[in-house]
């Protein structure tokens, strides 16, 4: 008996995994909630039992568990998260890419995140650091979890019933069909803030930081310069006029 062969509708194992791996994953990346999840809908390919459902709900309880986890973690000891996580020049960076795709895209990205590697501990860390409401957080992060949790037990139950009689062999496809996707969630990614840059950089911009500054000072003293003219041009005027008035 292999240990996948264990991971059955009727073991508790089972339903432990499914809650625990993913709620710390991501403070402990080590942990391969996803593949755990996958492994999963693959060993249970062949059942009908209704407790998969109860199985599937163990896997997006743990996500949504673990998502404000890191939420709490970065709202109560920002200091110690910052170090731990964010410290170094590549830490510093994906912050930065956090805190910029949140304020553009917003619970978008809490949801889509879960799909780009390592962006769900980023993303959530960042949202407890920088205050994002709660009240948006907690409900993006509850449908994340149900999709996430759909989708990896959808896509090791399709490997496990394509590999009937071979249960690696159907994990191995199911997982590499997981990795597959990311890949193309962080092509897509890439593309799309490469031509953002391209669109950024094609806009006209000053010639450098002072320009702006300079042409408005230009611009308003050529309005008091035209005022001066009038007024004087108005005086002139007066003197001309016929005395007998």
């Amino acid at each position: 008996m292999s240990v996948l062969d264990t991971l059955q509708v009727d073991s508790v194992l089972s339903y432990l995994i499914a809650l625990i791996l993913p709620a710390f994953d991501a403070i402990f990346p080590v942990l391969p909630s996803e593949t755990a999840v996958i492994a999963l809908g693959v060993t249970t390919a062949g059942s009908t039992d209704p407790r998969i459902a109860l199985l599937v709900a163990c896997a997006a309880a743990g996500a949504f568990l673990g998502d404000n986890l890191c939420y709490l973690l970065g709202r109560r000891f920002g200091p110690a998260v910052q170090r731990r996580f964010f410290n170094s020049p590549k830490g510093a960076r994906t912050r930065a890419w956090a805190e910029r795709s949140l304020e553009r895209f917003g619970t978008q990205l809490i949801i889509v995140c879960r799909f780009i590697p390592g962006g769900r501990t980023a993303v959530t860390l960042t949202c407890g650091l920088v205050g994002y409401p709660r009240r948006r957080f907690v409900p993006a992060t509850a449908v994340a979890a149900v999709i996430w949790a759909l989708y990896a037990f959808l896509i090791g139950r399709l490997g496990g019933q394509t590999f009937e009689h071979n249960i690696w062999a159907g994990l191995a496809v199911a997982f590499g069909a997981s990795i597959a996707i990311s890949a193309l969630v962080e092509v897509i990614r890439r593309l799309r803030r490469r031509a953002s840059s391209g669109r950024s950089a094609g806009q006209v911009g000053p010639d450098h930081p002072g320009q702006d500054q300079r042409d408005r000072d230009e611009l308003g003293g050529g309005e008091r310069v035209a005022e001066e003219d009038h007024a004087e041009a108005g005086r002139n005027q007066r003197e001309l006029e016929p005395r007998w008035r």
